[in-house]
């Protein structure tokens, strides 16, 4: 599998943030979200081309038991169940990080970090109104509209979950709240709102805005404390 990075940092969001995690990155995001901040990534080839016992024994030099399987976008990566079965027999506790566009069965997965991407993102995400008090739930796929959060729906329910969403404006919260209803089943203290940022200045003066909403919502303000240490820095 082709590896664009594997590095030793604190994980920036989430449940587990502050946690010491090892990193690793794999190459290839069919998504391509106008605000990555990863988009060295992007490419499926950009990278060292690594065989998972390779990759367990680059991992294991760093005192952490925390690894964070991210990407660009790890889930459409046929080796992936490879490389996490091989690190849960180190006995690593295992996060995958995934905009949820692809369901995989049998993951040794102790978190699933789902980042669903709206319409902030650049991607064409369509989402149902919110259902009225008394009117019907509008189902997956009704009136010919395909269901963009089943792969999702598959992930939380199989595996342990966080919904993190990016926030670039106030605009963007009922957006968020259809998707969190359409997707259906979810716990309010899974999901969490996180800064649209790429420097440390930027998350600073658009926090507040997101923690009002998280009080607003009911939801967690997610810290991206990457981007808050380390100013958005590669590798960090």
């Amino acid at each position: 599998m082709v590896v664009n990075e594997i590095f030793y940092s604190l994980q920036g969001e989430g449940l587990l943030a502050g946690t010491p995690s090892v990193f690793i990155r794999l190459a290839g995001c069919p998504l391509q979200c106008k605000w990555c901040d990863t988009k060295y990534a992007w490419d499926a080839n950009e990278g060292e081309e690594l065989p998972v016992s390779e990759i367990v024994n680059r991992i294991v030099q760093w005192p952490s038991r925390y690894v964070v399987i991210t990407g660009g976008e790890p889930m459409v990566n046929p080796q992936l169940p490879d490389l996490a079965r091989a690190l849960k027999e180190r006995n690593k506790h295992i996060t995958i990080e995934t905009a949820g566009i692809k369901f995989v069965a049998g993951l040794a997965c102790d978190l699933m970090s789902v980042s669903p991407k709206l319409s902030n993102s650049g991607q064409k995400i369509k989402t149902a109104p919110l259902r009225q008090q008394g009117s019907p739930r509008l189902r997956s796929g009704q009136a010919g509209q395909a269901d963009p959060f089943s792969s999702i729906r598959q992930l939380i329910r199989r595996y342990p979950y966080q919904l993190k969403f990016v926030v670039d404006s106030p605009d963007d919260l009922p957006e968020i709240q259809q998707a969190v209803e359409q997707i259906g089943g979810v716990s309010a203290e899974k999901v969490m709102l996180m800064p649209q940022a790429k420097k440390r200045d930027e998350l600073i003066a658009k926090s507040p805005m997101v923690a009002q909403l998280c009080k607003e919502a009911g939801y967690v303000f997610c810290q991206r404390l990457h981007i808050l240490l380390y100013d958005g820095m590669k590798g960090k």
